[in-house]
């Protein structure tokens, strides 16, 4: 089952005084309540920011940064010429319909 996210600014005060009292470290202490570390330490960065009342930086926001996919390193490209027809394919292209498209330029 997966760790939950900090649901609002009460709740992460509340959490992060709990952890301050039991002397581990935050992370570990929030992985043993079920809470993702890494929401509770967003929490407890934004209050930080904003002097620990949201009064004073207006309501404290969230961003989950989320690591994207590495891109895609690019695919060479073929290309058949058939007379005036040209049909240009890359690896990833599937072998039965080059097939059928070089049959039908074929017949042209």
């Amino acid at each position: 089952m997966g760790l939950r996210k900090v649901r609002d600014e009460d709740e992460a005060r509340c959490l992060l005084a709990e952890a301050e009292m039991m002397g581990m470290s935050r992370a570990s202490w929030a992985r043993t309540q079920g809470v993702d570390p890494r929401s509770l330490n967003a929490w407890r960065l934004n209050l930080e920011r904003s002097g620990g009342s949201s009064e004073l930086g207006g309501p404290v926001k969230l961003v989950e940064l989320v690591p994207s996919s590495p891109a895609e390193a690019e695919v060479p490209a073929y290309l058949v010429r058939c007379g005036r027809f040209e049909v240009e394919v890359d690896e990833r292209f599937d072998d039965e319909t080059l097939r059928r498209l070089l049959r039908v330029v074929a017949w042209c």
